[in-house]
């Protein structure tokens, strides 16, 4: 950022002063600008606030600003320019590419692991008894990519059911109102869903598909090389949080810092997270690879951006391999 500084007559002329004693003979250093970042309250970007509350990332010797967001409002302000980084899936970091905010995937932060999933309403049991049927949910976004895969795994086709397009935190209402067989939505939202259809539950989740749906920081290309030292000792952090989280003796004090800032209880929270698989270093590192299939970011990724040009969420098929950094979570 260009900074204008506009010097009052005496604050001149003190400047000029120590110039002619020779004190004034190097610019004056400035603090960089503090990495900013957008985070949501999917479980494993809930989980940074265990890091920010700890003062770990300044022990790490960074400066940076997460900023809180409604999650589809984080990727608006990245693509904005206003952010240097923000959390999201794969599938969405190739969206807002796609659309013209190119990034790069520097951290897995876990895969969904059930808190993504199909509702049916009461009577409804599986994925086959929607044939015939409408399914509410948001065209384009990761349930329409969750439905289509478990249906293709049934042998169903797309034109078995008819998609109502619903925003996500309205799918509780359509699902209740009875004009739908089923909604896609994520926890806590799907919860809700279930609560006010007695009866409801789950056809199908991200648990019946591990790694279809990986969880990401994505970095702007300009912020990643100009200030790649900072993000990689930012990275360094992420293990110390995961072991925090997951660790007996302290994973009490993790669960009220992330219920906290969400504003629910802990117990439920707690329900949440095991529908996350976090992911540390290593983890992330076994699935860095250049592969097929959904074992690899690589795979997902390019399975996600055959669904969206094919659903028209953009129109040019992307070049995986350039939204991925595997280099940085390694420390190079």
């Amino acid at each position: 950022m260009r900074l204008t500084t506009i010097l009052s007559a005496g604050r001149r002329a003190a400047l000029g002063g120590l110039a002619a004693l020779g004190l004034l003979t190097a610019p004056i250093a400035q603090a960089a600008e503090p990495l900013r970042i957008g985070y949501s309250d999917w479980p494993g970007w809930v989980a940074w606030q265990v890091a920010i509350e700890k003062g770990w990332i300044k022990e790490a010797g960074v400066e940076a600003k997460f900023e809180w967001f409604d999650y589809s409002a984080s990727m608006d302000a990245f693509s904005a320019g206003k952010l240097d980084a923000v959390t999201c899936t794969n599938g969405d970091a190739l969206v807002m590419g796609g659309n013209g905010a190119k990034n790069v995937m520097i951290l897995l932060t876990d895969y969904s692991n059930g808190n993504d999933m199909i509702v049916g309403k009461p009577g409804v049991k599986t994925l086959a008894d929607l044939k015939g049927k409408k399914v509410g949910l948001e065209v384009g976004l990761v349930e329409h990519l969750l439905l289509i895969n478990g249906m293709t795994k049934l042998g169903m086709k797309e034109t078995d059911v008819t998609l109502v397009n619903a925003k996500t935190n309205e799918t509780p209402q359509v699902l209740a109102s009875g004009d739908v067989a089923a909604i896609g939505a994520w926890q806590p939202i799907a919860g809700q869903a279930m609560r006010g259809a007695a009866g409801a539950r789950p056809l199908y989740t991200s648990a019946d598909e591990p790694g279809l749906i990986y969880d990401v920081l994505t970095v702007s290309p300009a912020s990643l090389a100009s200030r790649r030292a900072e993000w990689i000792k930012l990275v360094g952090v992420w293990d110390k949080v995961v072991a925090y989280i997951e660790d007996p003796k302290t994973q009490a004090d993790a669960v009220a810092i992330m219920a906290g800032k969400v504003g629910i209880d802990a117990a439920t929270f707690t329900r949440f997270l095991k529908g996350t698989k976090l992911m540390k270093l290593a983890d992330g590192h076994k699935v860095f690879v250049d592969a097929e299939g959904f074992g690899s970011l690589y795979g997902s990724s390019r399975y996600a951006d055959a669904f969206n040009v094919k659903y028209e969420v953009y129109k040019t098929a992307q070049d995986v391999k350039s939204y991925i950094d595997p280099a940085v979570s390694q420390g190079k």
